[in-house]
């Protein structure tokens, strides 16, 4: 935990220099403008999309290889247990209290379990969020009229990561 909130710290800091070290913005820029800036420049709708897929898949595979999915899998099992049981008894409310509780405790385990992979990617999606940044307000578009990148991201992350948990199996 402390580790993450280390990386994280880091991660915003790094990010923040951004502009102030320009060894860390060229650096991106160097790798990123010649392979996404080119697709982005062809088709911005397109080239878009394939970097969502892509970014996406990444962070869906490091999540499937860098987790303990038996231990997931059988967490989410033993959640969907308690939550039918909390509705068998949802006329004794001291009952669902304690299934409640018993709940909770879930949520450090899988916190613990599902932080490792944002160890490995939150420093080099910090970096591209910078770089979307500097590409789009060099080239300013908005997507279908009044989107601009940041909530294409998100909304395109959601819809891929939601399709892609499915495909590999990630609890």
């Amino acid at each position: 935990m402390y580790l993450l909130l280390i990386l994280m710290v880091f991660g915003f800091i790094f990010g923040g220099m951004w502009n102030s070290i320009p060894a860390i913005k060229d650096g991106v820029h160097a790798a990123l403008d010649p392979s996404f800036g080119a697709m982005l420049n062809w088709n911005t709708y397109l080239g878009m999309f394939v970097i969502i897929f892509i970014i996406t898949a990444i962070t869906t595979v490091a999540q499937k290889y860098l987790t303990d999915q038996a231990s997931l899998k059988q967490m989410k099992e033993e959640q969907k247990i308690l939550q039918a049981e909390m509705k068998k008894f949802k006329e004794h409310p001291e009952k669902v209290m304690a299934l409640q509780k018993k709940q909770m405790e879930f949520i450090p385990k899988t916190f613990d379990l599902t932080m490792k992979p944002l160890l490995f990617t939150f420093i080099p999606f910090v970096l591209f969020f910078r770089w979307f940044n500097d590409y789009f307000t060099t080239n300013p578009f908005t997507f279908f009229g009044f989107l601009s990148w940041f909530w294409v991201y998100l909304i395109g992350s959601v819809i891929f990561s939601s399709i892609l948990r499915k495909i590999f199996k990630v609890y």
